[in-house]
């Protein structure tokens, strides 16, 4: 859907507006709620595997806690190629965008819709596809906050345990255990249980694969912590990274904290993961 007039009450914070931007590297699904206002940055977001931005995002931003925010601030939500509810199955052979390329995407949505700057909200590959975009365009990006960041490719042992578990377990299991700690699997079935419903049953298999192999083949993002005399490649913007302590992301997260500017970066490590997800599945 393109461009549409807006009406009056297209003013309203709860206004959305469906785009198919395209890019180079394909067609990408955008939902712009509420109208950008002026030079102020817009909320971009975007999700991690096996979700897509209704499952993602929309219980968050629909929260009456929210609605504040929602009155000063427009957000667009992305959705990775073919991962949209409803998307159509890529034909055999089509080659799916890499990271890198799915983060040149992204200023060609930001012209699309007119605008200068934003603030990015990732989970997973999408926190790693918004940190990449912020190194690239940092003038931009005016801060992130990122949820259970992997800055690193992923290694020959991480490739070797990813290839031993996928000869005994389906890729929804492999999915979860990428989102949650075991533990976490464990003690709450009930919501596990909605989000393996959704991967089998919303969301498209096999272009959800290609999303997949994608974000294995990842490049390292190659940060350094600035030091004195030097100018390192790093997030230039305010930063805030979030993860919970029982979380597979843990180490990286972590790892990913000590490689940036301590002046501009905040580490958030809270008990429970559930705390973070939970609230994005209705």
């Amino acid at each position: 859907m393109g461009d549409q007039e807006l009406s009056p009450t297209s003013k309203q914070w709860g206004y959305k507006n469906e785009h198919d931007v395209e890019t180079p590297h394909g067609r990408i699904h955008c939902t712009m709620r509420g109208v950008p206002k002026g030079d102020r940055p817009v909320i971009l977001t975007f999700h991690d595997i096996g979700l897509n931005h209704k499952t993602c995002w929309d219980t968050l931003f629909s929260h009456e806690d929210m609605s504040e925010i929602m009155q000063h601030f427009a957000v667009c939500h992305i959705d990775a190629p073919g991962q949209h509810e409803g998307a159509s199955t890529f034909s055999t052979g089509y080659e799916y965008p890499s990271m890198d390329q799915l983060s040149e995407t992204l200023p060609l949505v930001l012209k699309h819709f007119g605008l200068k700057s934003v603030i990015g909200m990732g989970i997973g590959v999408g926190a790693y596809i918004l940190t990449r975009f912020a190194l690239d365009y940092p003038t931009m990006v005016e801060g992130l906050l990122l949820i259970n960041i992997n800055p690193c490719a992923e290694g020959w042992m991480d490739w070797a345990a990813h290839k031993l578990s996928s000869l005994t377990h389906a890729e929804p299991d492999m999915i979860i255990s990428h989102l949650f700690g075991k533990e976490e699997i464990h003690h709450n079935q009930n919501l596990i249980g909605r989000y393996r419903h959704h991967i089998v049953n919303d969301m498209n298999q096999f272009n959800l694969h290609l999303f997949i192999k994608a974000y294995e083949s990842r490049r390292d993002l190659e940060i350094e912590r600035p030091v004195p005399g030097c100018n390192p490649r790093t997030l230039k913007c305010p930063s805030l990274l979030v993860v919970g302590d029982s979380s597979p992301a843990v180490d990286a997260v972590v790892e990913c904290n000590t490689k940036l500017d301590p002046t501009k970066t905040t580490l958030l490590k809270v008990r429970n993961q559930f705390l973070l997800l939970a609230p994005f599945m209705s």
